[in-house]
């Protein structure tokens, strides 16, 4: 069996940067804004409006903040605001916790829907971190190679193994995405919160780019 230095010896300098960022992160905040590295989007291939975007990052600085409040360091929670949805993810230590952090998130302004993936249990280690941290770099990366996927138009945040897509993409986009994330080594479950528009909103939010974000040829 491998040693685990000669497993991560393996794994190429980018995502070893994704890697260490996230779990210092990690490691300093018990409750997170916006999920891991690479989930945020890039704003010129953003698909929200701008007002949606800053409204989005309200609502994870508004949450953490209220949620630290209420309960300091006893639970991890991850914020994560796509178009006024927020999915919850992390741990916390009971079922009465898990509903409190769902009606202080609803409480919100700006707050549409709330998808509540929270699990009642101890808060990972630092390895299981990190390791979720390695997967969500993989499908960063595997996406970004992907010539036919918009991949700053997606978030991706991992936890234990689950791997939560988000993004305002069209049937045929949330099928790819998904079936390029199942292929990524470590994803143990994919679940799709995403909004579903048509081909025809997206020929209108985006209608002459190509998913590198270059203007294609005349």
């Amino acid at each position: 069996m491998k040693s685990s230095n000669q497993a991560w010896a393996r794994v190429p300098s980018r995502l070893l940067l994704a890697v260490a960022v996230v779990a210092g992160l990690s490691a300093c905040a018990p409750l997170v804004v916006g999920g891991a590295l690479g989930t945020g989007v890039v704003v010129a291939n953003d698909r929200r409006t701008s007002g949606a975007i800053v409204e989005d990052q309200g609502i994870e600085l508004r949450a953490a903040a209220r949620l630290r409040e209420e309960f300091g360091t006893r639970a991890r929670v991850v914020v994560t605001s796509h178009n006024r949805k927020v999915l919850l993810t992390g741990e916390v230590p009971s079922q009465a916790d898990k509903a409190l952090a769902v009606r202080i998130v609803a409480a919100v302004e700006n707050v549409n829907l709330i998808v509540d993936e929270l699990a009642v249990q101890s808060s990972p280690s630092l390895t299981a971190r990190s390791s979720d941290a390695l997967v969500t770099a993989r499908v960063r990366a595997a996406l970004i190679d992907a010539r036919d996927v918009f991949a700053s138009a997606i978030k991706v945040n991992t936890e234990r193994g689950n791997v939560y897509l988000m993004g305002r993409v069209t049937q045929r986009e949330a099928d790819r995405v998904a079936d390029i994330t199942r292929s990524i080594q470590g994803v143990q479950r994919v679940i799709r919160v995403f909004e579903i528009i048509s081909e025809e909103e997206l020929a209108r939010i985006q209608p002459r780019q190509t998913p590198e974000g270059r203007q294609p040829a005349n």
